[in-house]
């Protein structure tokens, strides 16, 4: 009597019929994957075509009628910002490179603005700080969308010493001394319920000592050696462009083509 019994083991190649099968369904998944993918790869290009910028009227520049220096026209625009409703018109980019040249840039608050230059606060520890010990030269930039204008800022960066950077932190909220006094910034973390606890305890201290000391924390100030005024044109014909440079003794002025 014949034997219809699977001896087929644990290792045995499948029946053609069952591999073609597992073939063809896999090949079916691919497709499908491949489709969405480009389904949403569509969809995100009409998104991005379908945004607009400078809705409205934009304010009016006359270049010709700019200061000669660049700090009172950066004072004059980051005040007109703020009126036109810009939210957080005092964050900016900040760009800074690595021994190795590798660049990096986050949003950071601007502290000030004098004849110093852009001032801006971190730890001296944090991946700013160091590439700032590293290579001491940064780049800013602000952006605000409302009126249509940016400003660049680039140039030197040095460290302010202890006293004034100490000044500059306690002269600032309490939830800006906890966040200083949490510390660890571009550390990596182990778990939300450790930032929770050392965020708790730095908020009861800086409440506690409002002038706790944080000896890492350290204020930056770069001396532009450019800053660039950029205003739109709503109907991106003719952008307007002025550059300042430094200069023996002052600053020279230019326009930029868009």
């Amino acid at each position: 009597m014949p034997d219809h019994t699977d001896h087929r083991t644990a290792g045995s190649a499948p029946e053609p019929g069952i591999e073609a099968a597992d073939t063809e369904a896999e090949a079916a998944d691919s497709t499908g994957a491949a489709g969405r993918a480009d389904a949403e790869a569509r969809a995100f290009r009409e998104v991005l075509r379908g945004l607009r910028v400078w809705p409205g009227e934009l304010p009016s520049f006359a270049p010709e009628q700019a200061p000669a220096e660049p700090l009172p026209l950066f004072r004059q625009w980051l005040r007109e910002a703020a009126e036109a409703g810009v939210p957080e018109p005092h964050t900016m980019s900040l760009a800074t490179a690595d021994a190795a040249g590798d660049p990096s840039v986050r949003i950071v608050m601007l502290h000030d603005a004098d004849e110093r230059g852009w001032h801006f606060g971190t730890h001296r520890d944090s991946r700013k700080g160091r590439e700032l010990a590293a290579r001491p030269r940064a780049a800013l930039a602000f952006y605000w969308a409302a009126v249509g204008r940016q400003v660049r800022v680039r140039g030197t960066v040095t460290a302010a010493g202890p006293e004034e950077s100490a000044a500059d932190l306690h002269h600032r909220s309490t939830g800006a001394l906890a966040a200083a006094l949490v510390g660890h910034q571009s550390e990596v973390l182990g778990s939300a319920a450790e930032l929770a606890r050392a965020a708790d305890a730095a908020w009861e201290r800086a409440r506690r000592e409002p002038d706790a000391p944080v000896p890492s924390w350290t204020l930056y100030v770069l001396r532009a050696e450019a800053v660039e005024f950029f205003q739109g044109d709503p109907h991106r014909r003719q952008h307007v462009r002025l550059n300042y440079r430094r200069a023996e003794g002052g600053w020279e002025r230019e326009l930029l083509w868009p």
